[in-house]
């Protein structure tokens, strides 16, 4: 008991310290926004014939008051989710919506003109502050200790087979959305070992809510593999009063949100999931933002591409640029264009080394491969090798954004599965790049290029794009 104890101390600590840091942002925030206001504005013109400091004040802790309270309640009912990204934003959009509403309450019955210039500073400063004060929070988290007394204390149940592959889902996410206390399997087994780590079994399915209340547990995973049709009805009455979340896991991994409708009938919960789409209206869509993101690139790699092929001469003799042949969408071949980072004898050399050979299935890959330049080394560090291909983006042969491209000897060796990568367009970046590149494994990868494939869309680009200009600044993987 001392140990949950000291686990719940540490939550309510973390969790009133990130309300009186977010409380404390939003109010500078306003006070700044209030008092820019007051000095840019005749008085008389916005609050007539009010005191300026009074609204100034009134619409400060109004401000302050609406989106910091919302965004407790918003951000702990995010926290019974798991701690994922989207769950770190939503909370804070949704709690400045609701400040502004209060707001425009405010303006429309007190007749001050306060809201264009909230709308304008405050609500944009106050949710970059805030986002940026969760990254912060969560980088020096991730790397604490005490990390996984934050999260949810999580128990999963169901039978072996699906209890280890819910568990090996749940850890292999950095984020700590779970911290599995145990599990619930039949079998009298005292331990189970998930990738070399050990999981106490806690009890038996038919045990759970008991053990959840022992254990202080907020959070039950049902991985499956129940014969009692009614067992997750059971568990749910059982669960009442346990202050605990049920959650039920399904086989339906990697498939967008986006794609999934819920519709109850009688005695039946139905998932409907929509069929991924490949028509060319969809495609088109996605040429124009191609279209448009490389011309834009295409105007300062134009500027920087004499001093690198200048750097690239100097270091060693050759060309600047490197053109290879790789496959497209639907099988088609293309040269690739990328600046030179190897020495010219590089694809002669290779056979030498496939022994040392450290890629991913028919990668081939390595972290001190001798055939990279010194001036290779930096421009595939910061991913400015790949600058040239937006010439191919261009030209229709790549996406901004899709599937790395692979080689024609390495689709050879593709089963039908990973074919599906060749439904739409290669990408200069992708889910591949901004997830950890060379560092994934050949199934992890695999698995993120069908992910996109089956689920891309315009806003999909637009993030992967931004993302993959924090990861040219702090780049992992990349060699």
């Amino acid at each position: 008991m001392p140990v949950l104890e000291k686990r719940l101390t540490q939550v309510r600590r973390h969790r009133a310290g990130t309300t009186v840091l977010d409380t404390l942002v939003i109010a500078v925030c306003a006070a700044v926004t209030a008092t820019v206001h007051l000095v840019t504005t005749e008085a008389a013109s916005v609050v007539g014939v009010a005191d300026p400091l009074l609204v100034a004040v009134v619409t400060v802790a109004a401000v302050t008051t609406a989106w910091g309270a919302s965004l407790a309640l918003l951000r702990g009912a995010s926290h019974r989710h798991g701690s994922g990204e989207r769950y770190e934003l939503l909370p804070i959009l949704h709690s400045a919506t609701i400040a502004i509403a209060a707001l425009a309450i405010i303006e429309g019955t007190a007749g001050w003109t306060v809201l264009p210039a909230h709308l304008s500073l405050t609500l944009p400063a106050g949710v970059a502050v805030l986002v940026g004060t969760r990254l912060g929070r969560r980088s020096r988290l991730t790397s604490h200790r005490t990390t996984h007394a934050l999260a949810p204390r999580t128990l999963v149940v169901g039978d072996r087979g699906c209890v280890e592959q819910v568990v090996r889902s749940l850890t292999a996410d950095p984020r700590f959305a779970h911290h599995v206390v145990g599990v619930a399997v039949n079998g009298g087994e005292d331990t189970i070992r998930v990738d070399g780590t050990g999981y106490r079994v806690v009890g038996s399915p038919d045990t759970v809510a008991e053990r959840a209340r022992e254990l202080c547990i907020e959070t039950v995973i049902v991985a499956g593999g129940s014969d009692d049709p009614d067992y997750v009805r059971k568990l749910s009455w059982s669960l009442e009063g346990a202050a605990t979340d049920l959650i039920l896991a399904t086989r339906l991994a990697d498939v967008a949100r986006s794609r999934i409708a819920f519709e109850r009938t009688d005695g039946l919960a139905l998932t409907h999931v929509s069929i991924p789409r490949f028509d060319q209206s969809t495609l088109s869509a996605k040429r124009v933002l191609d279209v448009v993101v490389a011309l834009v690139a295409l105007v300062p790699i134009a500027v920087i591409t004499p001093i690198i092929a200048l750097l690239i001469r100097m270091d060693t003799p050759g060309g600047v640029f490197f053109r290879q042949r790789r496959i497209g969408r639907d099988g088609r071949e293309f040269s690739i264009l990328k600046f030179r980072t190897m020495t010219t004898t590089a694809e002669r050399d290779r056979a030498a080394l496939e022994a040392q050979n450290e890629g991913a299935g028919p990668l081939f890959k390595m972290k001190n491969d001798p055939r990279v330049t010194r001036v290779g080394a930096v421009l595939r560090r910061f991913s400015l090798d790949e600058l040239p291909q937006f010439w191919n983006v261009l030209r229709g042969d790549m996406s901004v954004v899709g599937p790395r491209p692979p080689l024609p000897s390495e689709v050879r060796d593709y089963d039908e599965q990973v074919l599906r990568r060749l439904y739409v367009q290669p990408g200069i970046t992708g889910l591949w790049q901004i997830s950890g590149r060379s560092d994934l494994s050949w199934e992890q990868s695999v698995r993120l290029d069908l992910h996109y494939v089956e689920n891309w869309s315009v806003a999909t680009d637009l993030r992967i794009i931004l993302r993959t200009a924090q990861v040219m600044v702090r780049p992992k993987g990349a060699y």
